[in-house]
């Protein structure tokens, strides 16, 4: 019995092959077709029984015969052969992904050919092509944020480095200008990282407020001028007079927008000019159809990128990331921006001419007094708000403690500090605070827990909360809030982020209670309240041990005095690492913190000039205070 004889009986194949989805064929060994059933019309497009007669290998993609040649011939000693892929050439010369299962007839009829059962897997090949495509630009993406980060965080240890080294005022003002520049790019990149994340978590929330174009352009473009200055680019702009009007939307987020829109013009325009316009597109009502346009005269986009541009983790090309930098989110972000607030853009470019980018945005008109509530506060009213204020800064990072610290001290209020969240447990149940300050990722504890346990406390229960997390995805602020935190702020944050969020947003002023507790540390230097704790309130214990301070230091003070006479540094390093455990139990911070410095430098041998004038510092302050603290060493009348 030969395959056409195999193939006529019919039986085999009536009801599964022919009204199967799969493509059936039947061929030798040679590949000569000696079958195929009505499938093949339908994804190939060839007419019932056109194949038949045809070799098998002339209609595959000519590149992979050598290699199905070869497949076949090793299934040829198999039963069963799965999984071989294919291109099939259709009628009208395109290919198609095909994947064949052969049976190997020889083996069950003793005839010298294959059931081929194919499928069509030219969607799975296409699929798997832009999975590559996209893993590829995921993992191009997350070298430009390494590489973007990595830039300036270099730059901020670099100029550290130099500022160590006694510089000069200007030297140092440079430096610090640096760093300062450094910091800011790194605070852009976080930010679109985040913004990202936000967009596409559908959490990012856009603000109702009355602004002016006419008000936020002109500042806008003069942030950029000095960088197109120095790039011999004209920057310029005009503004409709029709745009003369108070505008009711998301200010912040427009800027954010136009940032965007003219650093990539600046950064990719060597020579010539960018301008920006705007123009009322139309007006309906009380709607505003803003029209804004960034021309510029730089390298232009080719053509056949146009429509990646405004894609995730994508830029024009992989070079341009190398020679101009960026995280390839600005567009991305820009896009998904703009068609939140209901707008549109587009890009018109050619390449080695320039480009511009065309947004259209509908705003709401507002009326005048709406812009009067919008209006900041004067500087001259942070003292008056942030004195004497309690806060307890939860941190475990030392350099952003010292910052926050830093900033709360000019605003002069109280400040307690905790290295963990079992620490500010403890703290919040032995003193009174107007506010929390906390870190979210800690050790021992972190800020989830302890704000879940402080909640359970009375009278602190209400005690507003404020996350300070560098964790600020949506799913991470979720968190903070629902474990009981008031609010959340991400890290970094500037003074005046914190400021809008404890007096602006949260409304948090000094309690008469807690001012009365401030007012007393202030004057008298020391705080009892860890002691009273860690006693349950035992006053006995507590006159104790401020007797056994007052009896002890003096004698100590007197031997650093000497040592610093001597220029002992290892005796007065030693010294003051042996009294510094006393003064953090009579809570006697600012005089703790000098004695580090003394003690840390002192052993060191560094900065001796500001050790010796320090020293002579503590001994005297703590001559002021030890007769404020003999009076708690006194039995109550």
């Amino acid at each position: 019995m030969n395959l056409d004889h195999y193939i006529r009986k019919g039986a085999f194949y009536e009801a599964v092959v022919e009204d199967g989805s799969d493509i059936i064929f039947i061929v030798d060994f040679h590949g000569d077709i000696h079958y195929h059933n009505a499938s093949v019309r339908e994804t190939l497009g060839y007419r019932s029984r056109s194949l038949i007669g045809k070799n098998f290998f002339d209609y595959l993609q000519p590149a992979t015969v050598i290699e199905t040649r070869a497949k076949f011939k090793e299934s040829q000693k198999r039963a069963y052969t799965e999984n071989v892929e294919f291109q099939f050439r259709c009628k009208d010369n395109t290919y198609r992904f095909l994947e064949f299962n052969a049976i190997n007839l020889k083996h069950k009829e003793g005839l010298n050919g294959f059931i081929l059962d194919c499928r069509d897997i030219t969607q799975r090949k296409k699929d798997e092509v832009e999975l590559v495509r996209l893993q590829k630009a995921k993992e191009q993406f997350l070298a430009n944020i390494s590489h973007e980060i990595r830039t300036p965080i270099n730059g901020i240890a670099g100029m550290t480095n130099l500022l160590s080294q006694n510089p000069s005022p200007e030297e140092r003002e440079t430096y610090l200008n640096a760093i300062r520049h450094s910091a800011e790019n790194l605070k852009v990149i976080i930010n679109d990282i985040l913004d990202l994340a936000a967009i596409e978590s559908g959490k990012l929330r856009f603000e109702k407020i009355a602004f002016n174009l006419l008000d936020l352009l002109p500042s806008l473009i003069s942030t950029f001028t000095y960088q197109a200055k120095e790039k011999n680019t004209k920057l310029d702009y005009t503004i409709d007079e029709k745009l003369n009007k108070i505008l009711l939307g998301d200010p912040v987020r427009l800027n954010q927008i136009l940032i965007n829109l003219i650093s990539n013009a600046v950064k990719f325009t060597h020579t010539g000019s960018i301008h920006v316009t705007c123009t009322a597109e139309r007006e309906q009502r009380d709607m505003c159809w803003v029209r804004i346009e960034v021309a510029d005269t730089g390298v232009g986009i080719p053509e056949e990128k146009l429509n990646t541009i405004f894609e995730s983790f994508s830029q024009a090309d992989e070079s341009v990331t190398r020679r101009y930098g960026g995280t390839g989110l600005g567009l991305t972000i820009v896009r998904q921006m703009v068609e939140l607030q209901h707008g549109k853009i587009h890009v018109v470019s050619k390449e080695h001419v320039g480009s511009t980018f065309i947004v259209t945005i509908p705003y709401a008109i507002g009326k005048v007094k709406t812009l009067a509530k919008n209006i900041p506060k004067h500087d001259s009213l942070i003292k008056e708000r942030t004195a004497q204020l309690h806060v307890l800064l939860v941190e475990d990072n030392d350099i952003n403690r010292l910052y926050a610290k830093s900033i709360l001290k000019k605003w002069h209020c109280y400040i307690d500090v905790a290295e963990n969240g079992l620490v500010a447990i403890e703290k919040v149940k032995s003193a009174h605070f107007d506010v929390v300050l906390m870190d979210v990722q800690m050790p021992v504890m972190d800020g989830y827990e302890a704000t879940r346990a402080i909640r359970m406390l009375e009278p602190s229960a209400k005690i507003p909360i404020i996350a300070l997390t560098a964790n600020a995805t949506p799913r991470d602020i979720e968190k903070c809030l629902e474990s009981g935190m008031n609010d959340y702020l991400p890290k970094p944050f500037t003074p005046d982020d914190l400021y809008r969020k404890l007096f602006d947003d949260l409304k948090i002023k000094p309690t008469e209670d807690g001012a009365k507790k401030v007012r007393k540390i202030m004057e008298t230097g020391y705080n009892l309240e860890y002691l009273r704790s860690v006693s349950g309130n035992n006053l006995e214990f507590i006159r104790e041990m401020v007797s056994t301070f007052i009896q002890t230091i003096p004698q100590v003070l007197a031997d650093m005095k000497q040592a610093l006479e001597r220029q002992d540094w290892h005796k007065l390093s030693r010294l003051a690492h042996q009294i510094k455990p006393s003064f953090i139990l009579m809570g006697l911070d600012n005089l703790r913190t000098k004695l580090i410095f003394i003690e840390e430098n002192s052993k060191a041998e560094t900065n001796l000039g500001e050790v010796d004038r320090l020293t002579d510092e503590f001994i005297e302050n703590c001559n002021q205070v030890l007769p404020e603290l003999s009076k708690e060493a006194l039995p109550a009348p």
